[in-house]
């Protein structure tokens, strides 16, 4: 599993020479890129064309659908249930709310994606990229209007060799533009998960929206036409670094797409009525390759370019029940058991739990659960003490001394707040905010999820203080008793 598959002068994709040997002679050399040859997948039916179908539909409808979900989080609140809200400095997740001082629950989240993903293509190989990943969806989705305009491979194949006429031209302008208009409500969709999507909809059509949002909807707009139109598998040969990392993820116990060749080989055209004793089940009727995404022929082995989507498998078990052999000759399988298998050795039961998806799984395990238990203690007060810098301390003409802080709070609740100040490690110390005498007698009142900084004065007198000042603690508190403690320093004089 893993081989690296380069292409060679003439097109052709196959094995690299291992350890970096040079070809055998007669042999052209190797080389990293070859220019893009259309590819043109036929149409198959079957279980994982189905499920690729459902997959399809699924994951665009989240994509489009979801920024228009609406979700009540009381007056005032943003009702997007998905929103990125950096003019309100916050990320809206349904019942979640994340701060930007929070972050750390989205790097959360990308650890959980990325060791997810470890897992499952050690079990699975790369279903990610056969049935979920963007690219794949996209492409997917371009290659149906394709289909719809032009009709399936051979037509298209026809037509692109066809000279120039009306017919050709209509054909591919229309399907060019659906492309467009795909692209373009892809960028669209983007815009709307860090807007709110009726507001800026609107705005946009009427030439009010920021430019931010025509730049986004533009950048998306021409990446999905180039990636998804023009490039396609050139995207998942020369752009994506998954396959190459894949590589390190899967062993010979990882159930992938896999031509058995104890079975297959050896192949050739069969014709009905004749013998199979002496051959393989493979008739090498290459519907297992013109129905290839990639463009790749699967009984090559394991290759770079194989996204795992599984269609070879329909298109083969579809011919297999037409000569009236068993299917499965393509199938999900591990190379330990094509290895035992073609010596006659008995196939031995998949392992999806070994030493690697074990450590995949507990660390997975610990991240969720490090998440969910930060999620369910988070507090719904944040309180910050600075001191000031710039003067140490001053000393008033009365000889008290006068320290000046930066107090930042951050009220998560729903509701208003009013916080009482005090202060701890200093006897007798008054605090005064800055432009407000009495605010800190009457309280400081905070609105729902916002955050407020006050410059706050704090005097003591000489007398209560050690040589060079005390460590204190500046206390925040609620009306419902709940506290928060800023630890801090109230410099004085050396004695």
């Amino acid at each position: 599993m893993g081989t690296t598959t380069l292409i060679d002068k003439r097109g052709q994709r196959g094995p690299a020479p291992s350890g970096g040997a040079e070809p055998p002679d007669g042999e052209e050399p190797v080389v990293l890129y070859v220019k893009r040859r259309q590819v043109y997948p036929k149409l198959v039916s079957g279980r994982f064309r189905t499920l690729k179908w459902a997959l399809l539909i699924l994951t665009l409808a989240v994509y489009y659908v979801l920024p228009w979900l609406r979700w009540d989080r009381g007056v005032g609140m943003p009702d997007q249930a998905v929103l990125a809200d950096f003019e309100g400095g916050k990320f809206y997740f349904f019942f979640l709310e994340i701060w930007p001082q929070e972050v750390y629950y989205i790097t959360g989240l990308l650890i959980l994606g990325a060791i997810g993903l470890f897992l499952v293509t050690a079990i699975f190989g790369r279903v990610w990229c056969g049935y979920f990943c963007p690219q794949t969806v996209w492409t997917d989705l371009f290659i149906v209007v394709e289909r719809f305009f032009e009709g399936d491979r051979n037509a298209r194949m026809m037509r692109d060799k066809a000279p120039l006429s009306v017919d050709k031209v209509w054909r591919k302008s229309a399907k060019h533009a659906v492309w467009l208009l795909v692209s373009f409500a892809t960028g669209g969709a983007f815009i709307l998960y860090w807007h709110d999507a009726p507001t800026i909809a609107e705005s946009f059509f009427t030439g009010h929206a920021p430019a931010t949002a025509y730049a986004f909807a533009i950048i998306l707009t021409a990446t999905t036409y180039a990636l998804a139109g023009t490039m396609r598998e050139q995207v998942c040969t020369y752009l994506c670094p998954w396959p190459r990392i894949q590589g390190a993820l899967i062993d010979k116990d990882t159930m992938s797409v896999t031509y058995r060749t104890d079975r297959g080989e050896p192949r050739g055209p069969h014709k009905k009525g004749e013998s199979w004793e002496g051959r393989g089940d493979c008739i090498d009727c290459t519907q297992c390759v013109v129905v290839c995404p990639m463009g790749i022929d699967i009984r090559n082995g394991a290759q770079l370019e194989c996204i795992q989507c599984a269609l070879c498998i329909d298109a083969c078990d579809a011919v297999m029940k037409k000569v009236g052999r068993p299917k499965g000759l393509i199938a999900y399988d591990t190379d330990d058991n094509v290895a035992l298998r073609s010596v006659g050795e008995k196939e031995r039961a998949f392992r999806p739990v070994r030493a690697r998806t074990t450590l995949y799984l507990v660390v997975f395990l610990l991240t969720a659960g490090l998440m969910v238990f930060g999620l369910s203690t988070r507090t719904t007060l944040e309180f910050t003490a600075l001191k000031d810098r710039t003067l140490p301390f001053v000393q008033l003409s009365s000889g008290e001394i006068r320290n000046t802080y930066t107090l930042k709070i951050a009220n998560k609740q729903r509701e208003p707040r009013t916080f009482k100040l005090s202060v701890e490690g200093i006897s007798g110390a008054a605090l005064e905010v800055i432009g407000e005498a009495d605010l800190v007698g009457r309280g400081l009142q905070l609105e729902p999820n916002a955050v407020e900084s006050y410059r706050v004065l704090m005097t003591a007198s000489a007398a209560s203080l050690a040589s060079g000042g005390a460590d204190i603690r500046i206390i925040l508190t609620d009306a419902a008793g709940v506290r928060a403690v800023a630890a801090t320093r109230f410099s004085g004089p050396e004695n």
